[in-house]
């Protein structure tokens, strides 16, 4: 049963080409993300160099395949993992969908690293549970990401006279007075935004106690109070431009930029895209606040790096762990990618305008923590490809009754 999920995302099409796998005759290190757009790649560009700085006689083969989500990389992964042939370490989410590959032995117990680094001490110890598994730790987190967040326009909202929406629906109601100005409420973009701002309407409406019962069980897909968040989902896709939504999460939020749409839904990787690429001042350009219904609540991902059974360069491979795990790797990492160390020991000064913010609330023992459904966190991969698939046909169709339905038969099949 738990091995049937990792099979079925094996076989999905690998839509990005395959890499080669490297040599073992030479020191190098292959290291696979999906970490290449702008406000990605320079938080990567940051770890290679402290590797390097480390280990100067060891390439870095950097493995990354193109795709916002993750989702082309991760087909690619699993192809890979299938034919035995694994990259030195990949990235992951802390979370259900690491479990998936610890529960088929693709990756190696890192328990022993963990207490030689002293690492058990220093990572925040919510997170440190999400990596652990029957007591064995299986990765290496290197970020705490947030997903529950609402970026906007400074400039248009002023001009409106409007303040961020405290509810989903006063974001519709403000439609009305946008639509006047010419501007789209609510940018969208490929469909892996959309099961993230879906994930963030059931967060609003539901609050945080029903929304973390909806991956567990407790939580009826088809009662009434779910079918009326996803209704409300409905509603928000009407004051989005859905129907040309963009390729990815950096055209989505170029809509902010450029003043044809006043809000956005996405993670805090957007800090990144919009200060390190573009130049753009916070707080005074755009900004951010919680999306509507989530004020002190924190939905959480955080990305990983593993051990893959069979690392044809293990030493290096342990080697590339340490670095990001380091202080040094943890601070130099998370200013540039937007987001917060997993650490709870590194130099809280070097984060900055938004970052200082999120950071403020992370360590808030009042915040509530939550787990991303986009991002790995909370639905096993089979699952969540099931839901993926019922959702195109959700905002197609907009059958909340309906969606709810499949997706609670879905977890039936992969989980029950």
């Amino acid at each position: 049963m738990k091995r049937r999920s990792f099979i079925a995302l094996a076989a999905a099409p690998a839509v990005a080409p395959l890499l080669v796998s490297c040599s073992g005759d030479s020191p190098q290190v292959e290291v696979f993300t999906w970490w290449t757009g702008p406000g990605e790649g320079e938080g990567l560009a940051e770890l290679e160099r402290l590797f390097k700085e480390a280990n100067p006689d060891v390439e870095f083969v950097n493995a990354a395949i193109a795709g916002g989500g993750g989702d082309q990389a991760r087909a690619a992964l699993a192809t890979r993992l299938q034919a035995s042939d694994p990259p030195d370490s990949f990235q992951g989410h802390a979370g259900e969908e690491l479990a998936d590959y610890v529960d088929n032995g693709v990756i190696e117990d890192l328990s022993a690293l963990f207490e030689s680094e002293g690492w058990n001490d220093v990572m925040h110890p919510g997170l440190l549970e999400n990596i652990t598994r029957d007591g064995k730790v299986y990765a290496v987190p290197v970020n705490i990401h947030r997903a529950n967040l609402l970026w906007y326009n400074v400039s248009i909202l002023e001009e409106a006279r409007l303040s961020p929406p405290q509810s989903w629906s006063e974001l519709i109601e403000q439609n009305a007075t946008l639509s006047e100005m010419g501007v789209t409420t609510l940018s969208i973009g490929s469909a892996w935004t959309q099961l993230h701002l879906m994930e963030t309407v059931l967060l609003g409406e539901l609050g945080a106690e029903t929304y973390s019962g909806l991956w567990t069980g407790q939580v009826d897909w088809r009662s009434a109070e779910v079918v009326a968040a996803l209704e409300t989902f409905t509603e928000v896709l009407k004051v989005s431009n859905v129907s040309e939504a963009a390729a990815d999460w950096q055209p989505q939020l170029d809509k902010i930029v450029d003043g044809t749409a006043a809000y956005a839904v996405m993670g805090d990787w957007v800090y990144s895209y919009l200060t390190t690429n573009l130049g753009l001042v916070y707080d005074q350009e755009y900004s951010a606040a919680e999306t509507p219904g989530s004020v002190g609540v924190f939905d959480y991902l955080s990305d990983a790096f593993t051990l893959p059974v069979g690392a044809k360069q293990r030493e290096n491979a342990e080697a590339w762990l340490k670095v990001c795990a380091s202080v040094e790797g943890q601070d130099a990492f998370n200013t540039k990618k937007g987001s917060l160390p997993a650490r709870t020991d590194t130099d809280q000064s070097l984060y900055t305008d938004y970052l200082e913010w999120n950071l403020g609330q992370w360590l808030d023992p009042a915040t509530v923590v939550v787990g991303s459904l986009a991002h790995g966190a909370v639905a096993r991969p089979g699952w969540k490809t099931e839901i993926e698939t019922a959702l195109g046909v959700f905002v197609q169709e907009g059958d909340a009754a309906a969606f709810a339905a499949a997706v609670a038969d879905a977890y039936q099949r992969t989980t029950g």
